[in-house]
């Protein structure tokens, strides 16, 4: 058995659990020919589980696996009861799509205990989890994105959609894969969408819809100081945009790889992806999804933690996508440089004795 453990998470409380699952469990099989791999499943209601993880049928409802509970204690896994040690971890995969994964949680949480990581960090996980957050930083790098505003009340949102004008794309502001998104037409169909995106999020945006446009997309990972980028693929829709059904289940076609698109388009692209993953020193892969309408390209989302972490796009065979994977962990297992931690030597001193210290009262 290879003694270098690579641990695998996968799960977490979110509308994407399913979908995690799968990644999750595709990167398991394909990294497990190499290293000794360690699953580990984040249940909605909390906590860390392993077990013999093969398959997603293995979290399928009624699915008799059975689950050790474990934590996590600096680059150590143990068992929650009993304290046995499972494994060292040298090298994470954050599988967890959406939720408390994907949004920076779980990157944070590696971090403070000192495990290496293969995939993207906290900032950059946390600023695009979050739509609005998004737009503004895309704004800041001068990247193109479609006019939008964002709401925390229905007020708020029909007071957006009147200065914007219809029709436009309803989206949660905090999930992905298509959950909760509806085109809306008139005030309505609004206020419809506005009712299931906001039983699934806090906040809501609100973007111009763009008829006629061709959805591509872009991965991106580094590779010593290279940053490399993917064949341009293009996602084909039946609907109005792409929906859950279509990416996961029943495609109208399938997608085009590599795209076919003007020079000066594809460059425009890449360009974009290329700054984004820059700006944020990113490590592990990411996938940027563009929109494409005649000669306008529009940066519509960053997934710090894609589907199947866009193996497809790298490699067409199995071996082809291990590899891929296996650049990935090789990639990641030195941790990042950490400045030094300074001691100023206060709790020595008498306290509450300097200008920010606590008040006295009389």
């Amino acid at each position: 058995m290879p003694e270098f453990t690579v641990a695998v998470f996968f799960g977490g409380r979110s509308c994407e659990r399913e979908i995690s699952v799968i990644t999750g469990m595709l990167a398991v099989n394909l990294l497990s020919s190499r290293y000794r791999v360690v699953p580990v499943y984040l249940p909605p209601e909390g906590g860390m589980v392993t077990g013999a993880f093969t398959s997603p049928k293995d979290f399928a409802e009624g699915a008799k696996t059975h689950r050790i509970p474990v934590r996590l204690e600096g680059r150590f896994l143990y068992r929650a009861r009993g304290g046995r040690k499972v494994a060292e971890i040298g090298c994470a995969l954050n599988c967890c799509h959406g939720g408390m994964g994907e949004d920076g949680t779980l990157s944070a949480l590696l971090a403070f205990h000192g495990v290496p990581s293969a995939s993207p960090q906290m900032p950059v996980s946390a600023v695009f989890m979050d739509k609005s957050l998004t737009k503004l930083v895309l704004a800041g790098l001068e990247i193109p994105t479609l006019p939008s505003c964002y709401a925390q009340t229905r007020e708020e949102a029909v007071f957006g959609a009147e200065k914007l004008g219809y029709p436009l794309v309803v989206k949660p502001a905090r999930l992905g894969s298509s959950i909760g998104i509806k085109v809306a037409n008139g005030e309505e169909e609004l206020l419809r969408a506005l009712e299931l995106a906001f039983r699934l999020d806090r906040r809501v945006l609100l973007e111009k819809y763009l008829a006629g446009r061709r959805d591509i997309n872009c991965a991106a990972w580094r590779k010593g100081e290279e940053i490399c980028l993917s064949p341009l693929e293009e996602v084909f829709s039946g609907s109005e945009i792409l929906t859950f059904s279509e990416k996961y289940e029943h495609a109208p076609q399938p997608s085009k790889i590599p795209a076919e698109l003007p020079e000066e388009i594809a460059e425009k692209i890449y360009r974009g992806t290329r700054i984004v993953y820059s700006a944020f020193s990113c490590r592990g892969v990411v996938r940027a999804d563009f929109f494409v309408a005649g000669e306008e390209v529009y940066f519509n989302e960053l997934n710090t933690v894609p589907g199947s972490l866009a193996c497809h796009l790298f490699g067409r065979s199995l071996k082809e996508r291990r590899d891929f994977l296996v650049s990935l962990i090789e990639a990641g297992k030195t941790p990042e440089p950490q400045g030094e931690i300074v001691s100023s030597g206060i709790l020595e001193s008498d306290l509450f004795s300097g200008g920010k210290g606590a008040k006295r009262h009389r």
